[in-house]
This record gives C-alpha cells, structure tokens and sequence, in this order.
C-alpha cells in the first residue's frame, strides 16, 4: 500500500472542498455542495479504518465511511437530475431520502444488532489488522439502493442526451465521468478483493469533475450571468421588498439614484417614507394590481440643470427565493440616452406634422377658394342669381346647426361640414348652359327650361372631375349628390332623375330646401321678393311634396334666423 496513501486522499479532498468554497455562489445546486462536504468527511472514516485496533475503533470508522456511502450516492444522483433539468415530485426525493436516512440509521447499529452487520471482527496479524465481516440482510438492501441510485443516475444523462437539447453536452460529459468513476470505486474494490480502498480516489476525481462541472454551470445560467454583470458594472439598481413593503435591501447604484434608500433601516416599511411612496410604493402597487405591468419610467430631476436629468427604465417582478416568492424585486436600468432621443424624435415628429397640417391646411384653402371662384364665375354668368351661392351657403348652414341639435339623426360632425362646404358648388353645372338661356331676363319657354335643367347632371360631372384627385372620399359624395339632386322632390316631380322619397341623398334634400327659400325671399329679373310671410307659406305647403317632411321642425326653428341674415342683407 501507498504510505500515506488516506492521509493523502483526505488533504486533497478537503483542499478541493476549499477551493470549491472559494468557488460558491448562491445559487450552486444545493447537492453540489453536500458533495464536497461529505467527500472529506467519508475519507476520513477511510483514514481512521486503516488504523483500527479493537472492534470499537472499526464500528466507529464504518459509520463515518458509510455516511460517504449511503449519502453521496444519493447527492450525486440528484445532482444529475437537476442539472439535466428534469423535474420530479418533491415526495418522490423526500423518499429516497428516507430510505438513504433509514440505512444509515441500521448502519449505526453495526456492533448492537445483526441488522447490517451480523458479526465484526479485528483480528491482529504481522501485516496489520484483518477486519473480519460479516453481512446482515440490510447490507444487502444497501446494495440494491446503491444500484439503483446508479442505474438513475445513467439512464437520466443517456435521456438527456437524447432528448435534452437545452442541456450543454459538456456538462453531460462531465456527469458522466464521476457517475462512472463512483460506480468503478464502489463495485470495483470489491470484485478485485484489494486491501486498499479505492473509493477515496474516485471520490477525489469526483470532486474534480464537479469543480468543471461548476465552472461550466455558471456560463450556462443565462440569468445569473446577466444580473452578475448589471451588478459588476453598477448601471442597474435593486432594491428588495418583501410583500409587507418592509426594505430588504439595495445595492449602491440604486441608492444614488433614490438617495432615500440609503437612510432606510432594515425591515422599515417604505410607506411610511413619502419619496418612496411615490416611487416604490407607486410600482408595487402597479405589479400587484396587474402582473403584466412591470414596467415603468422614473425621472431624476436637476433642478439646476435640466439637462443633467436622468430617466431610469423601472422592471419590478417577485422576489424568488428558489421557487418561493418572497416579496418583490425592483430594478433601476438608466435609459436616459434613449428617453431623450425618443423626446427629440418625437419634438421634430411633432413640428413635422405641424409643418404638414399646416401646408395641407393651405392646400385645402387653396381648392375651396378655386371652388368658390369657379362658383362666382358661373354666377356672374347668371343674371338672376347674384349673391345666390354665398345665401344659399349660410341657409344650409343654418339648417344643420339646427339639425344637429337633435340626436335622432345623429349626423356626423364630418358630414355638417361636408355639406356646408359642399353648398356653393350646387349651381356649378350651368357653366354648361348657353349665355343665350341663362342670362335671358325673363322667364323660358318649356324648350329653354328643359335646356336649363340639364345643368344638373352637368353639374355632378363638374364636380366629379374637379374632385376625382381628392382623397376625401366623404366629401366628394356629399358635393356630387348636391349637384345632382337639388331639384329632386319628394313626390317624384323633380328633375334630372325623377327620384322620390328616401332615394334622394339627404344633402340634396337640405339643400333644397336652402335653395328654394332663397329664390322665394330674394329678387330674379323675372319677379319680385317675396315677403318672409308669402315664402313661408309655400315652403310650408310644400312640406312633404317637394320637401322631406321630416325636415319640416328644423325649417321651422331655422325660420328666425333665416330671416333675420336676409333682413341684414337687403
């Protein structure tokens, strides 16, 4: 044998157990850790059994050894469980367990009952001592249990390879070495009957696989690696609450941006602090009312100097203790490069589309002053009709403010000024109307009315192609039905199609009720004014002939202002 040979084995083992603890983060897997606590104290028992005198000295050597036997095997085999990523039922670990505990418990009577060991001897020679055994029916269940563990232990790291594509194939090579040195160590001592124990070695070897395995483990663990790196470069701030708002804790970033943090007691409730009120308390309150709110924007003003202010992306989620919450974990991301970059694009989005509203706004004016010129134009045409357009204008005008007072029509806001800007372009057909017709001072002949009646039709052509480029597709309807149907009535009489009743678009109807008044109250070369009194009293009559009737409650209320614009412009 090796002088020396435990001696050696259990100064390593504990040497890698420091560097392991020198290694440690949080959140290691908790059996990595009972590995390399457990491993030095098996190869203790290793030691202290070579060096046995009397039976009491070989009793307490085996149940230091067996802790290592019947607990490390279990460790390992949860070790790979968890680091392959399969999950599995807390009662089925709690009973693996309890058997691992109810074998150790029989391995504490060896020397009491036959349970485990049926007899032990140390029987002195020349060589040294000879320890004789004898097996009990428990050890040999440790066998089984220790098979078994085995036999989990592989097929989970030959399932993982298969099917686990998320689990690094490093790691799994790594599991797989000290799985099949643990295996070899236990089983191989006895096949080959050595007076040497080769378990310290394979543990030893064990315990340097599972330092890679570590160092591996903690590249592959994405978000602890993050938050390790935010905290390392202290560009993000943390505070911790737990779910009473009692101050857990933050880190020196998040206290220079909330300088409040720093005068907090442990356990104090934030609350009751009114900065932290507004702030904390305020994105608390935001996650617990609705989870998928985590996000909010916080400013740290400079009173100073406004351009030294500073915005902070603020993410709040649970505070995990393994897969417990705790409370709530709010972190502080500076994101004020960006907030102003998002303010300055958004300034010159907005003097952009002030710019555009601005020269949309000229362009409109622009086409309805060409439209009103063109109306004009075709006024001066007409003797009879002078100021005609402008009246009939301010008539429609009249009628829907009083029109929209009521609900049951419901008339949208863009359709009033559809209409109303839509007016002064009912008369634009009779630019198709010969000089000779239209401005004949006096009444026509049957043969020149007909003529006269086309500019209808013509009219709804004008304005179709003076409006065809338009992108406001309400409007251009509005403007040709006016055009087109103003001399319509509701009996059918009307002209150019005939229409009746609801076939008439409701713009041409108000519209001809706008009309008709004007030529009733204003004076034509081929008749005099009426007084309001006459006009009324045909309109009135014609309520439900020529007019819609439902109009009639409008005309009516409009009637006091209508007369009272034509009594100012006579």
């Amino acid at each position: 044998m090796i002088p020396y040979f435990y001696e050696i084995m259990l100064v390593i083992s504990f040497l890698l157990t420091v560097v392991y603890v020198m290694m440690w983060k949080k959140h290691f897997d908790i059996n990595i850790t009972a590995i390399f606590i457990m491993t030095p104290i098996a190869n203790f028992g290793y030691l202290v059994n070579n060096y046995v005198q009397d039976e009491y000295d070989l009793m307490t050597a085996m149940k230091i050894v067996y802790m290592g036997g019947v607990f490390l095997t279990f460790f390992i085999t949860m070790c790979v469980i968890n680091l392959c990523k399969l999950k599995i039922k807390k009662w089925m670990t709690n009973v693996l367990f309890s058997i691992c505990a109810i074998l150790y418990c029989a391995v504490q009577t060896i020397g009491y009952t036959g349970w485990f060991y049926k007899d032990v001897k140390v029987k002195m020679t020349e060589a040294g001592p000879l320890v004789v055994k004898q097996y009990g029916p428990l050890h040999s269940f440790f066998y089984f249990v220790i098979v078994l563990f085995f036999v989990i232990g592989f097929t989970t790291i030959i399932y993982s390879f298969i099917k686990r594509r998320q689990v690094s194939r490093s790691i799994l090579y790594l599991l797989f070495i000290p799985e099949t040195i643990a295996f070899v160590g236990f089983f191989g001592n006895r096949l080959i009957k050595s007076d040497m124990e080769i378990m310290p070695v394979a543990y030893v070897f064990a315990q340097i696989m599972y330092l890679f395995i570590i160092q591996r483990m903690t590249l592959y663990n994405v978000n602890d690696t993050v938050i390790e790196t935010m905290v390392q470069t202290g560009e993000t701030g943390f505070i911790s609450v737990d779910f009473k708002h009692h101050f857990l804790g933050a880190n020196g970033t998040a206290k220079r941006i909330i300088p409040e943090l720093g005068e907090l007691a442990v356990d104090q409730k934030i609350d009751n602090v009114p900065v932290l009120e507004k702030s904390l308390c305020h994105w608390i309150r935001h996650f617990e009312e609705d989870n998928s709110n985590v996000r909010n924007l916080y400013a740290k003003r400079d009173e100073e100097n406004p351009d030294n202010d500073q915005m902070y992306i603020v993410n709040t989620n649970y505070l995990f203790d393994g897969n417990r919450k705790y409370g709530y974990q709010v972190f502080l991301t500076d994101d004020t490069k960006n907030q102003k970059y998002i303010a300055l694009l958004d300034k010159y989005n907005y003097e952009l589309e002030e710019e555009v509203d601005a020269k949309t706004q000229h362009i409109i004016e622009m086409h309805d002053n060409l439209i009103m010129s063109m109306a004009t134009m075709v006024e001066s045409r007409d003797n009879s009709t002078g100021g005609h357009i402008k009246r009939t204008s301010e008539g429609v005008r009249i009628l829907i403010e009083e029109m929209k007072k009521d609900e049951a029509w419901d008339l949208s806001e863009e359709f009033c000024k559809d209409i109303i800007k839509a007016a002064p372009m009912h008369d634009l057909g009779k630019v198709a109307v010969d000089d000779a017709i239209l401005r004949k001072p006096g009444r026509f002949t049957p043969e020149e009315f007909e003529i006269m009646k086309s500019h209808a039709a013509e009219g709804a052509k004008i304005v179709h192609e003076i409006l065809k480029e338009t992108d406001d597709e309400s409007f251009k309807k509005v403007a040709e039905n006016v055009a087109h149907y103003h001399h319509e009535r509701m009996d059918g009489s009307g002209y150019p199609e005939g229409l009746k009743g609801d076939e008439i678009p409701l713009e041409a109807r108000i519209m001809a009720i706008a009309d008709v008044y004007d030529a009733l109250v204003s004076k034509r070369v081929y008749k005099e004014k009426m007084s309001f009194e006459e006009a009324d009293k045909i309109m009135m009559e014609s309520m439900g002939k020529h007019f819609d009737k439902r109009l009639e409650p409008f005309y009516v209320k409009a009637r006091p202002k209508l007369e009272e614009y034509y009594s100012t412009i006579e």
